[in-house]
């Protein structure tokens, strides 16, 4: 087992190793990590640093679609239409034509494991009227949760001048959809679905690199570089944990992994 003092080593060699490490920009990465229990920051560095979020802003819309879920306004059968804007969005996406429709569990599944931005703009539509409306209610619901410093202005998290947020909001982002929504939160640890007879394979490595990760997002464009949110439970201790700006996806996930590492024994 990893004790205090070499835990501290690690946290230093990882902030040593943090320091030296920039995205294409010549930003530096941003972090932080919380104790899922009690809410205590146990690392951070730049954690109110404002960040573009990326696909992170599907946690954000997957937390609406839950709500939607829990209130009985939809249920996992209910069909969504594909508009032609939906199916116009860049990849990553499912390639869905107009007129296509989406079951709601399909669609959860999408955006968590294919970061589908079709379905993303899909699910805005189907929930918000317009996307630029849903949106509005990303940005109120995140207001509701504490995250002062986030704004979103699309469902997928697509460059946008105006959306941004910080590593420590979207850990607050994550405790909250693990606290509120523990039924649905395993949709987390997917690493593939299937949808008309085809395997869709996920690429959040770190749920593999790192026991016991139950969970979140990964997320990338070249302003934000590669973001991470990463869940945690091990030998009942849990934590969730942030990695924004990274160089590539290598580097976050053992960077996340580094992280963990040295903040669980804390």
């Amino acid at each position: 087992p990893t004790t205090m003092a070499s835990g501290t080593d690690a946290m230093r060699r990882t902030g040593a190793k943090f320091r030296k490490l920039r995205t294409p920009a010549a930003t530096p990465y941003s972090a932080v990590v919380v104790d899922a229990h009690s809410g205590k920051l146990i690392y951070a560095v730049a954690d109110k640093q404002t960040r573009f979020p990326a696909s992170l802003a599907k946690m954000m819309t997957l937390y609406l679609v839950f709500e939607a879920l829990d209130s009985g306004r939809i249920s996992k059968n209910t069909r969504i239409p594909i508009s032609a804007r939906a199916a116009a969005q860049p990849a990553s996406k499912l390639d869905l034509k107009p007129a296509d429709t989406i079951d709601v569990d399909t669609a959860i599944r999408a955006l968590v494991v294919k970061s589908a931005n079709d379905v993303a703009t899909a699910v805005a539509e189907h929930l918000g009227g317009s996307e630029a409306n849903f949106s509005a209610q990303m940005t109120a619901r995140a207001r509701m949760l504490g995250m002062s410093n986030t704004t979103f202005r699309n469902a997928s998290g697509l460059p946008d001048s105006g959306m941004r947020t910080t590593a420590r909001d979207m850990a607050t982002l994550g405790m909250a959809l693990k606290r509120d929504f523990p039924g649905e939160f395993g949709y987390f640890s997917l690493r593939h679905f299937e949808r008309n007879g085809h395997i869709f394979k996920g690429h959040n490595r770190a749920l593999d690199m790192i026991a016991g990760a139950d969970g979140i997002k990964t997320g990338f464009t070249r302003a934000a570089g590669f973001n991470l949110a990463t869940s945690v439970r091990q030998d009942g201790r849990a934590v969730v944990a942030v990695v924004m700006g990274a160089e590539s996806a290598r580097s976050r996930d053992v960077f996340m992994r580094d992280l963990i590492a040295a903040s669980l024994p804390k």
